[in-house]
């Protein structure tokens, strides 16, 4: 008598629907991972490049970085924070502005010149989910050895404020980067897909790519009408400040952390019926 006839299985068998889920997955992560075999393979084709973007990325951090200690020559505090605080802060605000930086932003930029040159054409013909190539063609591979510089920073300024987070913590951290990265990623792309209208929206992504800079500043420093504008609207100082806070714990209540999730909730949906209404109204280059 064989053992498998003794011992009753412990997994039941999969479904049907678990099974195309499986399988939809991995055909995703397998054509991501052929994605990122050609982006390495074209980044190291420009070596020189690829190095002196990284130098000009580390030199604009640095400028980053000097910006805070000349503000803390006439002043000892921005509200409750302090300067090492702060050093975190911005630490954590290029930390996120790299990763998104790497996964998105070469994307969402190159969204107009697939419209304007008729290669959306091609991306939509293609049996994959059209946003999905869109969004993921390319990966900048360079700005991981920057996001790796800021983590650093980010370590020494936390040994600094003699800061021990907890495992809770850094999850918390971490869940709420990816919100953030969510948070921008749906943003930008929804401007991005303004070109379906305006042909060329460069402009419009990069206009948005800068606000970026408000981030590495703490939301006390800001009132008013403008605090509302980039805290609600667009939600950029919500998305390095609240993480920070986490970490740092600044975090008086949880209600920040809800309001960037349900942020990014609400804006994932936004870009979505965007992306949708855009692809409505495109009319190939060939027509």
């Amino acid at each position: 008598m064989s053992l498998e006839s003794v011992v009753p299985s412990s997994t039941a068998p999969e479904t049907p629907v678990a099974k195309s889920i499986a399988s939809r997955v991995g055909r995703y992560f397998s054509i991501y991972a052929a994605l990122w075999k050609t982006s390495v393979t074209r980044e190291m084709s420009f070596k020189g490049n690829f190095i002196l973007w990284i130098i000009v990325e580390l030199l604009w951090f640095g400028l980053q970085l000097s910006f805070v200690s000349v503000v803390f020559t006439q002043t000892q505090m921005i509200g409750s924070w302090s300067v090492w605080q702060v050093v975190l802060l911005t630490g954590a605000s290029n930390f996120i502005q790299q990763i998104y930086q790497a996964f998105f932003l070469v994307n969402c930029t190159n969204l107009s010149e697939l419209v304007r040159t008729g290669k959306m054409d091609f991306l939509l013909l293609l049996p994959v989910n059209t946003r999905f190539v869109v969004s993921t063609r390319q990966v900048d591979i360079s700005s991981f050895a920057n996001a790796a510089f800021a983590a650093c920073v980010m370590v020494y300024a936390a040994h600094r404020l003699h800061l021990h987070p907890s495992a809770m913590q850094i999850f918390g951290f971490a869940a709420l980067c990816v919100v953030g990265l969510v948070v921008h990623y749906s943003l930008m792309f929804m401007l991005a897909s303004v070109s379906f209208w305006t042909v060329r929206a460069q402009g419009i992504v990069w206009g948005y790519y800068n606000l970026f800079n408000i981030a590495r500043m703490p939301d006390e420093a800001f009132h008013g009408a403008f605090k509302a504008v980039f805290t609600f609207a667009l939600p950029v100082l919500l998305v390095s400040n609240v993480p920070v806070r986490v970490l740092a714990d600044k975090l008086s209540s949880p209600w920040s952390c809800l309001v960037l999730v349900g942020l990014g909730f609400v804006w994932a949906l936004i870009s979505h019926w965007f992306w949708r209404l855009s692809l409505r109204h495109y009319t190939s280059a060939s027509t």
